[in-house]
């Protein structure tokens, strides 16, 4: 049986209407705008590949997380793909964006727009030192890297296809040329209907 979900009509949502939600529906809130993700399987694939990267070397103070909420200010309520918060938000959501040192997207068909643009503003006005946004969409996966220059825009860190380290916001390396192979293989196998 499926039920129907009418959402309040609202030109401009704030955190403050939030409330009205059921809470068990995943949503996030950009610049004012009531966004519900229903992202795939191969979505979550990508997801928990950059956790398990992160997780590695991951400092005993923070966490990584998925689809955490953040709570930035009354029209910016975000669920980043990956983030990184600080251990004693362990049970909070959403998790204050204060001591955020990484919020990660992966993009998909419907959020290129909003993960490259929209995001990016929002993340960098709250203070997020490191953005990291894979673009999986294409045969040869990338990573770009956004650092936060001024405290209030990202610059450009690194744009790569090939073997990516770094050391923010901790030691952590991502094989994109192996993650690509992954990806074709299991585009390769991929049977509609089963």
């Amino acid at each position: 049986m499926t039920v129907a979900l009418h959402l309040p009509e609202r030109q401009e949502w704030t955190v403050d209407d939030l409330a009205e939600l059921p809470p068990d529906l995943p949503y996030e809130l950009i610049n004012g705008r009531l966004v519900v993700p229903s992202p795939t399987a191969l979505h979550q694939w990508w997801c928990i590949r950059v956790v398990n990267a992160l997780e590695e070397d991951c400092p005993p103070n923070y966490l990584v997380s998925l689809d955490q909420s953040l709570a930035i200010d009354w029209r910016n309520e975000p669920r980043p793909d990956v983030v990184a918060i600080r251990i004693e938000h362990l049970r909070t959501t959403p998790a204050p964006v204060a001591g955020c040192p990484l919020v990660v997207e992966i993009l998909s068909p419907t959020s290129t727009f909003r993960d490259l643009h929209e995001k990016a503003g929002v993340y960098a006005r709250a203070g997020i030192d490191t953005y990291w946004v894979l673009d999986v969409l294409r045969e040869k996966i990338t990573l770009t890297e956004y650092v936060l220059a001024d405290g209030k825009e990202y610059k450009l860190g690194v744009h790569t296809d090939e073997v990516f380290s770094t050391e923010r916001p901790w030691p952590v390396t991502l094989d994109l040329p192996a993650l690509s192979e992954r990806l074709a293989a299991m585009l390769a196998a991929e049977k509609p209907g089963d």
